[in-house]
């Protein structure tokens, strides 16, 4: 009988891990801040904040969830979690904070939290490929 196939273990510093984890949040505080800025809204710190909480607070669900911290720079598995995770419980968030949830702004927050939170793994992904060759 044949031992089972282990695949190889990689383990991630911690170091790795949270600057995954601040790297999702920063950029997460990037898309509070453009769209506070588009709209001209004033108290600029508190109110990005204000913003940015309900889309980090899913962001870290999907962290939960999806256990990212065994790999926080895996595309599907933690990139799509993470994505989905301050998608909709921003969303859910901000409607139990009575803060505006319409239509466009579902779809403007589904397209930059998607192109920042999968996509700067999707570029990490693909530096590492580069240097393997």
């Amino acid at each position: 009988m044949t031992p089972p196939i282990q695949r190889p273990v990689h383990v991630l510093s911690k170091g790795t891990i949270a600057a995954a984890a601040v790297t999702d949040a920063v950029l997460i505080l990037v898309f509070a801040g453009v769209g506070r800025d588009a709209h001209q809204r004033g108290d600029v710190v508190a109110g990005v904040f204000l913003t940015a909480w309900p889309f980090l607070a899913g962001a870290a669900l999907g962290w939960l969830a999806s256990k990212a911290w065994r790999n926080p720079l895996a595309v599907r598995r933690t990139g799509l979690a993470v994505w989905l995770g301050a998608l909709a419980g921003g969303m859910v968030l901000r409607l139990l904070t009575n803060q505006t949830v319409v239509l466009p702004f579902i779809i403007v927050a589904l397209l930059s939290l998607g192109l920042l939170l999968v996509g700067w793994r999707l570029v990490w992904a693909g530096a590492r490929r580069l240097r393997k060759n």
